[in-house]
């Protein structure tokens, strides 16, 4: 699975391309598989979203969407050292899902 993911450019947030549109959560994002490319070279050019690139990920156990890069999986999840600002708050096991 490929998705599509990069820094907004009003805000500065991690964010991924969700089919319509772009999303802060991993959770939203689809597989772009051979269009990554061309979505990329697209929304960049209209400045929607800056240096959007794209990376390899796997569906978990439940559905769930899950980088396969470290680096990407703690993008999407938000800072490592303030669990209280992670996009997943309230989840005990962030930190496994990170690592």
């Amino acid at each position: 699975m490929k998705l599509l993911t990069g820094q907004d450019l009003a805000s500065g947030d991690v964010i991924w391309w969700a089919g319509d549109g772009w999303s802060r959560l991993v959770q939203d994002a689809v597989d772009v598989g051979d269009a990554g490319d061309a979505i990329a070279k697209r929304e960049e050019g209209a400045r929607r979203v800056n240096v959007p690139y794209l990376i390899d990920a796997t569906r978990d156990a439940d559905g769930g969407i899950r980088p396969a890069h470290i680096k990407d999986r703690v993008r999407a999840l938000g800072p490592t050292v303030r669990p209280d600002l992670t996009l997943k708050p309230a989840a005990a096991d962030a930190g496994a899902w990170v690592i």
